[in-house]
């Protein structure tokens, strides 16, 4: 499972300042939609920023470590909503929302277009007549130029963390090798810890068919945090589209 050993650093790697701009993103967005589900909500930074905003928030994601870390943050800020463990290719079970979001570039963790579409269809049914839904997405600029040969190493007195990102196998792909060396009390000394990411983008004109194909409207594309036109250059793109 991916970010099974990820979880226990992650918060400290994040750009913290990422989470607001999600937040004002979200607020300025949604059109007095009020109850949220939160897809991939992670360590539940934004969920807790968005609880704090007035909106019912719903935090859902594929790995228990990261739910107990949001748990954990969600006591110690005050604030308090539910945490599903679950995978957003299914969320027949979840309820019916005003809104849902899929931030950080979740939906690229998806093997294929065809699971790309699969969510889209999932949320669609769990929204209400209305509903909104947002996400983000790697670029194309920022699958194809940027990520390739990226690196990036970190160290404290406890853990050290490697990362490297290669071309993937197929079009728009890349692969994060992340390495982890956290220190064992137990053992006396750092434990190595492994995982390898897959991520994938495609182009802009296939989000918007497949978000069209299973019924959504007024699809409206942008970037930084939809403050700004896509450009060539832009590294993420952001998505919202009512049913």
């Amino acid at each position: 499972m991916i970010y099974q050993s990820f979880a226990t650093v992650y918060d400290r790697l994040m750009d913290h300042e990422l989470y607001g701009q999600w937040r004002d993103y979200t607020l300025q967005t949604l059109q007095n939609q009020h109850r949220v589900l939160e897809l991939a909500c992670g360590a539940g930074d934004l969920a807790i920023l968005l609880k704090q905003a007035g909106l019912d928030v719903v935090g859902l994601d594929l790995s228990t470590e990261m739910l107990t870390i949001a748990s954990e943050k969600a006591t110690e800020a005050g604030v308090s909503f539910p945490l599903l463990q679950g995978d957003m290719l299914d969320l027949s079970e979840v309820g019916t929302f005003d809104a849902i979001t899929c931030f950080d570039d979740s939906i690229c963790y998806m093997q294929d277009l065809d699971q790309v579409q699969q969510v889209f269809k999932q949320v669609y049914q769990q929204l209400a007549e209305g509903g909104q839904f947002l996400f983000d997405a790697h670029s194309l600029y920022q699958m194809d130029v940027l990520f390739p040969g990226f690196m990036y190493n970190d160290r404290t007195e406890e853990t050290a963390f490697m990362w490297t990102s290669y071309e993937g196998e197929v079009p728009h792909s890349v692969e994060h090798d992340l390495t982890f060396f956290v220190w064992d009390e137990q053992l006396g000394g750092y434990q190595e810890l492994n995982e390898l990411h897959h991520e994938r983008t495609y182009p802009m004109a296939d989000f918007v068919a497949a978000l069209e194909t299973v019924g959504f409207k007024q699809i409206k594309v942008s970037a930084d945090f939809g403050q700004e036109a896509v450009q060539d250059d832009s590294v993420r793109w952001f998505f919202s589209a009512v049913k």
